[in-house]
């Protein structure tokens, strides 16, 4: 009897234990009663009836749903190889259990019928260079498609595109041309800057050459300058001097012929021929006149003297 008894408590208890429900945090459990649907369970301990009430767990955190690889055909007719994830978080537990069956399938269904649409509208060069035009149209088109199930879709990324093989060579080729042709010009462009400041350069040195040799020209022709006033400067005085030092000797007329003459003598020293005329000549050749017949009067006196005449 007390076997009996034993067994009866173990199986109430495991009856009990069974309707006692955990919900973490990041978790909503549905409550079902024969069926339908009664209450919404927050995250702590929850009661359920055994065999009459049972609880479905809806897990709230953003999940990540990786898109098989597809083919997918251009605008422009060639076939490439999509990859994609999408990032989602359910805001309604009820209605992504009670409005979809599985929501995962039917995302993944979703992203690649919007993929073939929006790559199908786009070259195969824009495809490759607007990946995040692809990520923004796929992620605004399935979160309004996924809205009505209680789903937010948060991002939406390519993670590759491959195109084939001999569209990949010839892309090679090109990006190997454009490099090369790159590379020219920019090649050609540093020749032609470098010849510019180069003759730029010859044009400044020219420059500064002439103006140095003006510069030097007029420093000559300033030095040339003070040294003709200099001389100038020391004859006049020079000249003033002489004059000031025959006046305050005062001399007779005789004396100034004789300095004339001598100074006829030191003009007429040279090859070539010179013409003397002094300043007020009547006087001047008056007194040489004198002068010559003073000098006869002399040689006539001491002839006679050597002759004995009287």
């Amino acid at each position: 009897m007390v076997i009996v008894w034993l067994v009866l408590a173990a199986v109430i208890f495991i009856i009990a234990a069974s309707g006692i429900k955990i919900i973490r945090p990041f978790e909503k459990g549905l409550v079902e009663r024969l069926g339908k649907y009664r209450r919404e369970g927050q995250p702590g301990l929850q009661f359920i009836i055994p065999f009459i009430e049972r609880m479905i767990k809806v897990d709230l955190r953003e999940t990540v749903i990786d898109v098989p690889p597809q083919e997918v055909i251009t605008k422009d007719n060639v076939v490439v190889t999509v990859d994609a994830i999408i990032y989602y978080q359910i805001t309604d537990a009820f209605r992504v259990v009670y409005n979809v069956s599985s929501f995962e399938i039917a995302a993944i269904k979703l992203a690649q019928t919007n993929l073939r649409n929006v790559i199908g509208e786009m070259e195969l060069d824009q495809t490759l260079t607007s990946r995040e035009r692809i990520n923004v149209t796929l992620r605004e088109v399935l979160d309004e498609a996924t809205d009505k199930w209680g789903v937010k879709v948060t991002r939406v990324e390519i993670k590759k595109i491959d195109p084939p093989q001999d569209i990949m060579d010839a892309m090679s080729k090109q990006m190997k041309a454009e490099r090369t042709k790159r590379a020219v010009i920019l090649e050609a462009e540093g020749y032609k800057q470098s010849e510019i400041t180069k003759a730029e350069g010859d044009k400044m040195s020219a420059i500064l050459q002439a103006e140095g040799q003006s510069e030097s020209i007029k420093r000559v022709a300033e030095a040339n300058k003070f040294k003709l006033i200099a001389e100038a400067e020391g004859q006049a005085d020079a000249i003033i001097n002489v004059f000031k030092a025959i006046h305050a000797g005062d001399p007779t007329k005789d004396v100034i012929a004789i300095r004339y003459l001598d100074a006829l003598k030191q003009i007429a020293d040279g090859k070539a021929n010179k013409v003397f005329l002094p300043y007020e000549s009547s006087a001047m050749l008056s007194s040489i006149g004198s002068m010559a017949e003073i000098f006869r009067e002399k040689s006539t006196s001491g002839e006679r003297e050597s002759t004995g005449e009287k």
